[in-house]
């Protein structure tokens, strides 16, 4: 039974270590700068048109997130429809691969539809699978095991995003980090090397969500009557009702939706922040990304073990005030002066802060995702798991446009791009606030109940 549980909690990780690259290469270092800069028309609208794609995908997730997690609570079979939403991720990050540079509008079109999809099969495997998280181990395991699981994703992520500098992603002279060609015989000139980012997404995901599908069995269920969809939906109209009455959930929900938007506007504008202030290089943001990607799986790991012992919201609140602290010295850097102090203009002391940043943005943020999950579990009913966290969802993508929003009026009312990112500040510090109505337990009714592992 011991040997079995191990195995089930590998599987559940390995699911965190097969996903990653859609966030690192796809989303954030790879093929977001790619599209706007070589398949696009140009970069502005290129960036128009990325934030219309997220937009739209982000609706989606948060309309169908809480409706999907209740039916599938209702019915059971979690295992059914990750294995439905890998194949929308497998199938949209392949479909990538026909983002030639200077493509025509058609094609354009079918990439961002084909990225969205793979962004939906993500969003909505992450629901099921953080769900099935309370039946891994015990209330207090909880944070270990989410903390490790998170951190090996950022190792996954690493990895893969090394991989491809060094043997696949050309740069403008037609040569990888490590100065050959890509690989395969792939045409530099046609970008190839950069556009097999999905096809080697969508494999890495085949390949190493294998354990997950082998070793993460389902609690056994009872057979459920005929009308799962009708009687799913209903359940999700009482619990949207009752919401406000559970406060702890309730006040949880809102500060998640705060802070987490805070950290995907750091996420979503680092790496432009680094090339417009700083004057980076692609290869430097890579660098930056690999520093962020391998000190943030370390501080996933030492963050889970505090979580496991403390809980998670001493370790939310500490990761949300080292992101203060990190938005604040970027507020204070740019290449003239470093926490306000004017430096000498090739001084290269403002690129080690911004490097230090990355690392401390890698700890926060980390640490911040993993125990969000923890708590999550302790908020919800161990009975309507999987609903709980599609309101997760739902409170992570219904006001997601709020960080971009504000920095872009920041942005144009100083006219200053360092200055554009000081709402950030704003929204972590509000998120901290709702935090003081949460109960680091959960809800009463729900602080003695753990749902069993087959």
């Amino acid at each position: 039974m011991i040997i079995e549980q191990r195995k089930r909690i590998w599987g559940w990780w390995m699911f965190d270590w097969a996903n990653q690259p859609y966030n690192t290469l796809l989303l954030t270092f790879i093929f977001a700068p790619y599209f706007t800069s070589f398949v696009a028309p140009d970069p502005v609208t290129g960036q128009a048109m990325w934030g219309w794609m997220l937009a739209i995908s982000g609706l989606l997730t948060a309309c169908f997130a809480p409706i999907l997690g209740a039916i599938a609570d209702v019915s059971g079979r979690k295992r059914l429809w990750i294995l439905l939403w890998s194949l929308l991720y497998v199938s949209g990050a392949w479909m990538l691969w026909y983002a030639v540079p200077d493509a025509d509008q058609a094609t354009i079109l079918f990439v961002l539809v084909a990225f969205a999809v793979g962004m939906l099969g993500l969003e909505y495997g992450s629901v099921f699978t953080n769900a099935i998280l309370p039946t891994l181990g015990k209330r207090h395991e909880w944070g270990r095991i989410s903390g490790t699981g998170w951190a090996l994703g950022y190792i996954g992520g690493l990895c893969s995003l090394v991989v491809m500098l060094a043997l696949l992603a050309e740069g403008d002279d037609g040569v990888t980090l490590f100065g050959i060609a890509p690989i395969l015989g792939l045409d530099p000139e046609m970008r190839e090397g950069t556009r097999a980012v999905g096809p080697f997404s969508a494999l890495w995901y085949v390949v190493f969500v294998i354990p997950f599908f082998l070793w993460v069995k389902e609690p056994p269920t009872p057979q459920q009557a005929p009308g799962a969809i009708r009687r799913g939906l209903r359940e999700l109209v009482v619990t949207l009702r009752a919401l406000p009455g559970r406060k702890s959930l309730f006040a949880y929900l809102g500060s998640s939706m705060l802070y987490r938007d805070g950290l995907n506007g750091i996420y979503s504008f680092g790496a432009i922040y680094a090339a417009g202030v700083l004057e980076w290089s692609i290869t430097q943001i890579g660098v930056f990304g690999i520093v962020a990607a391998a000190v943030g799986a370390l501080g996933c790991w030492i963050g889970g073990k505090i979580d496991s012992a403390l809980g998670p919201k001493p370790v939310i609140v500490g990761a949300i005030v080292l992101l203060i602290v990190v938005c604040s010295i970027i507020v204070s850097t740019d290449r003239t002066m470093v926490f306000f102090v004017p430096v000498a203009a090739d001084s290269t002391l403002p690129d080690v802060v911004f490097y230090i940043c990355g690392a401390l943005i890698g700890v926060g943020g980390g640490s911040l995702q993993s125990s969000s999950r923890t708590m999550m579990v302790r908020q919800s009913d161990p009975e309507r798991m999987t609903e709980g966290f599609g309101l997760y969802a739902l409170s992570g993508k219904v006001l997601s446009f709020i960080a971009p929003a504000l920095i872009a009026l920041a942005t144009t009312v100083t006219g200053s791009q360092r200055l554009g990112v000081t709402p950030l500040i704003l929204l972590f510090a509000a998120g901290l606030v709702l935090l003081l109505w949460v109960k680091p337990q959960g809800e009463p009714e729900f602080e003695c109940a753990t749902p069993s592992a087959p």
